[in-house]
């Protein structure tokens, strides 16, 4: 997930809640601990090893090594780059369902102390994608040895999702031609809502996210004679007063928007020169494509109007472009039931996350589903340096994930709720 200097809290999202499901304990649905332990074993290792979006080669030999054990049908490697696809099948008949983690880490340095802290300088898992890939390697082992009455479930261990980049590659992968599940799931831990809590968002779970560069040229001249040069700074200042104006904070407006600068440059360190070019960053959010095209046309036409009035020449960069989570009605019910079998409190969100998730990409193919996971109430937040994922949550993940598979393939194995 893609937060861009966003911390995100509780409440800086303004959510109002709905229970569901008010007053149901979280209860043990998995037989095999062992399962769960090696899990967790599997979540430290990723965390203590964590690689970068498109450097993820160790990170998924790590995956296929675990689960070898588990007897897959096919495995499919290096899909969109380091990406993984495991696939078991039940029969000809019935739906093919696909669940999807992530395992790329960020340029965020370990401050943690525990044991299996990251070894490697300035990169650790502070969004918590070693949790989401341990729950989902954790489904094979169910998948391996309780078989479904039909159908088809791929797992998918996604690469280079913070840099947005990895969905659309294992979509436009050769190796992965005809992939069109009926249905496809996935999760996010989500710090500062109850531990184990299932979180769920109608219609849009999360933002449309996209990052701007604008690059300002003018003429340089000497810093005692800066009338004879066209500086950068006030066009750069100026636009940067203007475009916050355009923010709308609040949630429940379809408006929604909201601009963060994220860096700024004018010039460089040379005190006889009067600058100039500089740049300024931003993420940009807002709930709709549409929104976001408004947003882009009026921050373009600020600084085209400051640009002429300034004399200066400007292009602009876009990358890091995340679409909404799109939710499928029918999937979020289906979610909201598998919760509510296994006896978890499920809570029903009023707006949708502001950060970014290139699961949206998925969305955008077919039906499919994002839900939250509460990460706890004290939980420090994802993006932060003393995060880490609570490894509690793989039973949770892994039983929810069961629940809904159970449901829509039908199984000679659905989920037990006695435990």
């Amino acid at each position: 997930m893609a937060y861009y200097g966003f911390a995100f809290k509780n409440r800086f999202c303004n959510h109002t809640f709905r229970s569901i499901q008010p007053g149901l304990k979280w209860s043990n649905s998995m037989r095999d601990q062992s399962i769960i332990e090696s899990g967790i074993e599997f979540r430290q290792a990723l965390h203590q090893h964590p690689e970068l979006s498109g450097q993820e080669a160790q990170t998924s030999r790590r995956v296929i090594d675990f689960l070898a054990a588990f007897d897959a049908d096919e495995v499919l490697e290096n899909i969109g780059g380091f990406g993984l696809v495991v696939t078991y099948a039940f029969g000809d008949e019935g739906p093919e369902i696909a669940i999807r983690c992530e395992l790329d880490a960020l340029p965020i340095g370990e401050v943690n102390q525990f044991s299996y802290a990251s070894v490697t300088a300035g990169v650790s898992h502070k969004c918590g994608h070693d949790g989401h890939t341990a729950i989902v390697a954790g489904l094979a082992a169910w998948l391996s040895t309780r078989p479904l009455a039909g159908g088809k479930v791929r797992l998918l261990f996604q690469a280079a999702e913070e840099n947005s980049q990895g969905a659309k590659a294992m979509l436009a992968d050769a190796k992965l031609a005809g992939f069109s599940p009926d249905y496809i799931f996935a999760l996010h831990n989500l710090p500062g809502y109850p531990l184990h809590e299932i979180l769920v968002v109608r219609h849009q779970f999360s933002a449309t996210v996209l990052s701007l560069a604008i690059h300002f040229n003018g003429v340089m001249a000497h810093a005692a004679q800066p009338e004879t040069g066209r500086n950068p700074s006030l066009a750069i200042s100026e636009a940067m007063i203007a475009i916050q104006q355009l923010v709308n904070p609040d949630p429940a407006d379809r408006s929604f928007t909201l601009v963060t600068p994220v860096y700024t440059r004018i010039g460089a360190p040379d005190y006889g020169i009067s600058a100039a070019e500089g740049e300024l960053h931003l993420t940009l959010r807002t709930w709709t494509e549409a929104g976001m095209r408004t947003l882009l046309d009026t921050i373009t036409g600020i600084v085209s109007r400051l640009c002429k009035q300034y004399e200066l020449s400007y292009f602009t960069e876009q990358f890091d472009y995340f679409p909404a989570v799109v939710n499928d009605e029918h999937c979020n019910e289906v979610i909201i039931a598998a919760a509510r079998r296994l006896g978890y409190r499920v809570t029903e969100l009023s707006s949708p996350m502001r950060f970014g998730e290139d699961f949206g990409f998925f969305t955008q193919q077919g039906k499919g589903a994002m839900f939250g996971l509460g990460a706890g109430l004290r939980a420090p937040p994802l993006h932060s340096r003393d995060y880490d994922f609570p490894d509690a949550l793989l039973e949770t993940g892994i039983a929810v994930f069961r629940s809904i598979i159970s449901d829509l393939l039908g199984s000679a194995a659905r989920v037990d709720q006695a435990g």
